[in-house]
């Protein structure tokens, strides 16, 4: 090439030129350039999957939604992308309850026993990062019912930061280290939160003291997402789960943590472990509400929204879950457990919630990609009941497979269909469409979640958010987030002011042009 570019030297110097006035473009912000796909193609909407209509499921045929997904769940190997520093243990549920009004899954039979693994996690450090990192909780749980394996992988807090899958790969981007300097900065996160602000209600309540658990066993859990119910007549109801720790919950405050850390940075596995071993076994009650499809839009937000607790709607106890065996093996349990939302059972569906639609692709699709097409093979993936279908070959595969036929139909080797497990019907209408739900209240929420929080809570809110904001150097980010937090509240807003010495007037203003 260099002997190309001698002969050629008018051509080499315009190169040079192009490639420099590129670089000087970039990096003074003199135009804007046009977001495309891998193929080149411009990107129409970077904000919204398309859907069936307003209240409808995630299409497929959503191209650019599938290639961020599948081009974010190959970023790192074989470590996981999020949730990567965690730790898991075996135990029990005891359905106390009979759902059967609700659902026709075996598992919520009164007094059924299932037996569980359960892994905790952080989400955005690697694999050597420290538990007492201020980040939600992983809390997922895979049944090994009389079914399959049904995965109920959800976080200690009960909402997340965005509604809507394809925004997922930014925001991790964004609170994971700045490609430059392998440092997370608040820069880059508060400069991605400033768009979204939807995400004031959890940064709230990642800012609190319930965003650094004193422990694995003294935090509580949730679906998040709500999931449909479908019982034994077809009918469904869409169900929000909750698990109760009977430990009580107990959180770190900002002084406790460099202590805390300063010992173990691991201390979360350690107590885990220790009290198991102690013979002291850890347990959770799962709760359920459950709101009926007719009812989904009397609300003033839209309940399938991933962002929204369902304040008002009752609760109604399930069953126990008891972790009462430490893993002999750490990298055969915990590292090799593949949770999945997509692994469902009869009676459980995916609800339209659209960060769930996208997470039904990406977790299968990042546990192919982490541990190979049999990952549901292995000891701990595999499921209790015996595995019948024609998947065959690929890494790893130890199935013991036999027999000729390796497709559906046969006459030669008949395996039938179960109707009692096809899907619910979901009634749609409209056209496909790429549009933010109708009913954000992106707001009302973190204030009302504030306002619940004791004073002395309150005020470590304050000083764990307003320490990061600090760091802000962007006005623009700067003062975006500031109104977001006081729309939510003016007095939570105006303490945050106060301690990052902002203009309270001008975040004022900005709050009051926000809309819901």
């Amino acid at each position: 090439m260099s002997n190309l570019l001698a002969s050629r030297p008018g051509r080499a110097v315009l190169c040079s030129l192009v490639v420099l006035s590129g670089f000087a473009a970039f990096a003074t912000g003199a135009h804007a350039q046009t977001l495309t796909k891998d193929n080149g193609a411009p990107v129409g909407d970077n904000q919204n999957s398309q859907t069936a209509g307003p209240n409808g499921p995630t299409l497929l045929q959503d191209v650019h939604l599938v290639q961020k997904l599948q081009r974010f769940d190959r970023e790192r190997i074989p470590e996981r992308v999020v949730h990567a520093t965690g730790t898991g243990a075996h135990g029990t549920f005891t359905a106390t309850d009979d759902l059967s009004d609700l659902s026709k899954a075996k598992l919520f039979a009164r007094a059924t026993v299932t037996p569980v693994f359960v892994r905790f996690s952080t989400v955005i450090p690697g694999r050597s990062g420290t538990e007492t990192t201020r980040d939600p909780r992983g809390f997922a749980v895979k049944f090994y019912t009389q079914e399959g394996n049904f995965d109920m992988v959800g976080n200690n807090l009960p909402i997340f930061f965005i509604r809507d899958a394809i925004k997922f790969p930014d925001m991790i981007h964004a609170l994971k280290p700045d490609p430059v300097t392998n440092v997370q900065e608040p820069e880059r996160v508060f400069d991605f939160f400033s768009h979204i602000p939807e995400a004031t209600h959890m940064l709230t309540r990642v800012y609190s003291n319930l965003g650094t658990p004193a422990s694995y066993r003294e935090m509580n859990g949730s679906s998040v997402h709500a999931l449909k119910l479908v019982n034994a007549k077809g009918e469904y109801v869409y169900g929000k789960f909750t698990w109760k720790s009977r430990q009580g919950e107990r959180n770190l405050r900002p002084q406790d943590i460099p202590v805390v850390q300063g010992k173990s940075t691991s201390h979360a596995t350690v107590d885990l472990y220790d009290a198991i071993k102690a013979g002291k076994f850890p347990a959770w009650d799962l709760t359920v509400q459950i709101i009926k499809p007719q009812d989904l839009d009397k609300f003033a937000f839209d309940p399938l929204d991933a962002t929204k607790v369902w304040t008002g709607v009752p609760e109604r106890k399930v069953g126990t879950l008891v972790l009462n065996k430490v893993p002999d093996n750490f990298f055969e349990s915990t590292e090799q457990v593949a949770m999945a939302p997509g692994n469902l059972v009869p009676g459980i569906e995916a609800s339209e919630d659209r960060m769930l639609q996208g997470r039904l692709f990406s977790y299968i699709d990042t546990q192919h990609h982490r541990l190979g097409a049999n990952f549901q093979s292995l000891p701990i993936n595999r499921p209790l009941v015996p595995v019948v279908n024609n998947n065959i070959d690929g890494a790893a595969n130890t199935s013991g497979r036999k027999g000729s036929v390796n497709y559906e139909p046969s006459r030669l080797a008949q395996v039938k269909e179960d109707p009692a497990a096809r899907s619910s019907n979901l009634p749609l209408a409209g056209t496909t469409q790429q549009q933010r739900i109708a009913k954000t209240l992106n707001f009302q929420q973190a204030g009302e979640f504030y306002r619940s929080l004791p004073a002395q809570e309150r005020d470590d809110l304050i000083v764990n958010l307003s320490g990061d904001l600090k760091r802000v150097k962007n006005q623009d980010s700067l003062y975006t987030m500031l109104s977001h937090f006081w729309k939510a509240d003016a007095d939570y807003g105006k303490r945050l002011v106060k301690a990052v010495g902002a203009d309270g007037a001008k975040v004022a203003t900005l709050a009051a042009g926000l809309k819901e």
